[in-house]
């Protein structure tokens, strides 16, 4: 065990700026998803909702959540989940309920408003999947291979977390 934990300074000095760039292009990729949706929202003439409200919309979908998982679900980079949820309940875009098994639990879903905004964040999807094929070559092999490899790198920070590495 001690010999894995063992540093390479040849390999740590390889490494070190490939990981830091990595670091970066996650949080500048996660800003500009957030810009493409917001953009997408204003052509739409949706301007009440921001591009946090509407991803957090889309990763709720036609599912019921409690708060609690969909933070879990998602990662609502700077925003405050529950504030959001508030102003999207008082916009009418999603509706609060209790849990039939647990009365303690809120449970949210979308209304038909929720939804068409959902609609118009799958539509910015499907043209941004449709121009990365037709531009830049991206084939399902690519993305699966890239989604294979983020997965990795989700699995092992979380594991620095749980297991304390």
């Amino acid at each position: 065990m001690e010999a894995a934990r063992r540093e390479d300074p040849q390999t740590s000095a390889l490494l070190a700026p490939a990981y830091m760039s990595v670091l970066s292009l996650i949080e500048r990729l996660h800003r500009q998803l957030l810009d493409v949706i917001k953009d997408g929202l204003e052509r739409q003439n949706i301007r009440e909702v921001t591009s946090v409200q509407a991803l957090l919309l889309y990763n709720v979908g036609d599912q019921e959540f409690t708060i609690g998982e969909l933070k879990r679900r998602g990662h609502y980079l700077g925003s405050n989940v529950s504030y959001n949820i508030k102003q999207l309940t008082q916009m009418g875009l999603i509706e609060q309920g209790r849990s039939d098994s647990d009365r303690r639990a809120t449970l949210i879903s979308l209304t038909k408003a929720g939804r068409e905004v959902v609609g118009v964040v799958q539509s910015i999807f499907d043209k941004q999947l449709h121009m990365m094929h037709q531009v830049y070559g991206f084939t399902a092999e690519t993305l699966e291979e890239l989604s294979s490899k983020l997965f990795q790198l989700e699995r092992f920070w979380g594991d620095q977390v749980r297991y304390q590495l």
